[in-house]
């Protein structure tokens, strides 16, 4: 079997990228009965910090919906977590820990727009979100992540739809529900995520440069307090509904995409007789 020159220990997933996606996928994986691994970035960029594994880099551990990850540094540690029924995270960016973990599947959840390493013969089975990879050549299925119809579609053959740059809509609001860095420059937050804001309120401030609400709303995502951006780079979003709640569960879409990859393990372990 293509990427299978090892024993490989079943049952074992490694997500790369622990983002508002990736979460939603580990999520599902780990209470499916699923080993999960996640690796991540020293400085996760994240958004959606309320229900992003990703936070637990920085604050070494975090509760997503009665699923606890935590930040671990050596192989032994990861093993510990699992049988605790924890969620580990490791600071790996350019997916050493793949090596030596030897997992069953992996899955690139960076949503990166493009394909910055992965391929099949990282595990027996290799699955990635989004656009910018190509399904039975990069890997061996590709998840469709754009809103509409084909959201959550397997694809075993070609490319999932290119990205559109267009959020997607809540209320009827796109590009207004997200904010934007108006300049490069350091975040200094005023408001925080579960905030509610009208019109024109000072969320943040980017450098000196004020970052405003654009809607009425609740700010479900806000980027953490003192990083680092470039200009244009998305760094929090405002849902219109002003759920509160919403801040802290795992969104539609990330629950979709997470059943999306239980699907493809599943159908690929049948495919393939891992």
């Amino acid at each position: 079997m293509k990427g299978k020159r090892y024993t490989v220990n079943r049952n074992v997933v490694i997500v790369r990228g622990g983002g508002d996606m990736g979460t939603g996928v580990a999520h599902k994986l780990h209470r499916s009965g699923f080993q999960v691994l996640i690796l991540e970035m020293g400085k996760p960029l994240v958004i959606r910090r309320k229900v992003a594994f990703a936070q637990a880099v920085i604050d070494g551990r975090i509760t997503v919906e009665g699923v606890k990850a935590v930040r671990v540094n050596a192989k032994k540690d990861i093993v510990a977590l699992w049988k605790q029924g924890k969620v580990p995270i490791v600071v790996d960016p350019q997916g050493n820990m793949i090596r030596e973990v030897k997992a069953e599947v992996v899955i690139d959840a960076t949503l990166a727009k493009r394909n910055t390493g992965m391929h099949r013969d990282m595990a027996p089975i290799t699955i990635a979100l989004g656009p910018g990879f190509r399904a039975g050549k990069d890997v061996d299925v590709v998840i469709e992540t754009n809103r509409g119809h084909n959201l959550g579609r397997l694809i075993f053959k070609g490319y999932a739809e290119p990205n559109t740059g267009i959020p997607g809509p809540i209320k009827g609001y796109t590009e207004e529900r997200v904010l934007r860095a108006p300049c490069d420059g350091k975040i200094r937050t005023v408001l925080d995520i579960g905030g509610y804001v009208k019109k024109r309120d000072v969320i943040c401030y980017c450098g000196k440069e004020p970052v405003r609400a654009e809607i009425d709303g609740v700010i479900r995502g806000l980027i953490m307090n003192t990083m680092e951006v470039k200009k244009g780079f998305k760094i929090g979003d405002i849902d219109p509904r002003g759920i509160r709640e919403y801040c802290t569960t795992i969104s539609d879409k990330a629950r979709a995409i997470g059943g999306a990859v239980l699907e493809a393990i599943l159908y690929m372990k049948r495919v393939k007789k891992t």
